[in-house]
């Protein structure tokens, strides 16, 4: 059981960020994950004040340099336009906001 679960730890510290983030931002699409589309989209990197999409893992918008919830809404807002413009995929949020609803801010 140790084994297993120290393989678990270091293929999460291989393939996810270690900067504070809110987890995976988006649920897959049918047939893919939104990370891979994210990246193909080349917005690995991307920013919005301190939020970025990571470069580890696109699926995970991480908290570079004091982001705001407002840098954070943008961000989400500018890879999901990129990728419905890119790609026709409408990428949905799967994290949940606290006290408010993704329809107010998308």
């Amino acid at each position: 059981m140790r084994q297993q679960i120290e393989a678990y730890t270091k293929k999460r510290q291989e393939s996810q960020p270690r900067e504070p983030s809110a987890g995976c931002i988006f649920k897959n699409p049918p047939g893919t994950s939104a990370g891979r589309v994210i990246d193909e989209c080349g917005l690995k990197g991307e920013r919005v004040g301190g939020a970025e999409v990571s470069r580890v893992h696109a699926n995970f918008i991480v908290n570079r340099d004091r982001a705001t919830a407002a840098d954070i809404l943008a961000l989400v807002r500018v890879v999901r336009a990129r990728v419905k413009a890119a790609r026709g995929i409408d990428l949905e949020p799967e994290v949940m906001l606290f006290g408010s609803d993704w329809k107010k801010f998308l």
